[in-house]
């Protein structure tokens, strides 16, 4: 299991265009990959899930990976995050 800690700096938060890439990354790999804001988790794979957070500017996601690509699916998630969010 891999996971990071990402502090959102987008003024309006994680909102439909970002999130949408970040959940268009996470699909491109077969490991189980976890938001999670104020101890309520969504699977980052689904942008519904992800919405449903209401995660604002200022707050701390932890991200998970699990699986046999955990390690390549964790850093080009974080890559998407540091670019976008």
């Amino acid at each position: 299991m891999k996971s990071f800690t990402y502090v959102i700096t987008d003024k309006e938060g994680i909102h439909a265009r970002p999130a949408g890439l970040v959940v268009a990354e996470a699909k491109k790999f077969a490991s189980a990959i976890t938001i999670e804001n104020k101890g309520k988790k969504a699977d980052l794979k689904r942008i519904f899930g992800v919405m449903s957070l209401c995660v604002k500017n200022g707050e701390e996601v932890v991200i998970t990976c699990d699986g046999a690509d955990e390690e390549t699916a964790s850093a080009a998630v974080e890559k998407v995050f540091k670019e976008n969010l």
